[in-house]
């Protein structure tokens, strides 16, 4: 079984038919080639594949694409315009918070999205945003610092 959906991905308009059980993944890596979304673990476990749909963060492994009709998806490549790096890019670039890069994706689309929530966020409220996603490099406390860093600028969210 098809359906055809139709929703904005990173402010483009975007029309496809995709068979029922295609997830949100696979369509952005597959079809659309926004292969900043990583495949992880492919069970909602590791966050390497978060995106936001409608502002909100969600497992794109886990998440039916057919769920996508009428809202707007943003990945990672999204977030940079001709202006330069969004602020959190900019500020996991300064902050030594990217390393072998993997987990990078996802976790900027969260904190993009606590950001947009809480603009000057604590330290508690971040290490709550990323909990539900795994980094095997930094020890977690650059991608803090980081956010922390892209909060103060303006605009982050």
């Amino acid at each position: 079984m098809t359906h055809t959906i139709s929703f904005a991905l990173n402010g483009r308009k975007e029309t496809r038919t995709i068979a029922a059980h295609v997830t949100l993944l696979d369509l952005l890596r597959d079809e659309l080639e926004m292969t900043g979304t990583k495949r992880g673990c492919e069970q909602g476990d590791c966050g390497t594949c978060i995106v936001l749909v409608d502002d909100t963060p969600v497992n794109a492994c886990l998440f039916l694409a057919v769920r996508v009709h009428g809202k707007a998806v943003q990945t990672v490549e999204g977030l940079e315009t001709e202006q330069g790096l969004h602020p959190l890019q900019k500020a996991f670039l300064d902050k030594g918070a990217v390393q072998c890069g993997f987990c990078t994706p996802g976790m900027i689309m969260t904190a993009k999205s606590l950001l947009k929530r809480h603009p000057d966020p604590t330290e508690t409220q971040i290490r709550t945003a990323i909990s539900g996603n795994l980094c095997r490099c930094t020890g977690y406390q650059h991608i803090v610092d980081a956010i922390e860093a892209a909060s103060k600028e303006s605009n982050p969210g």
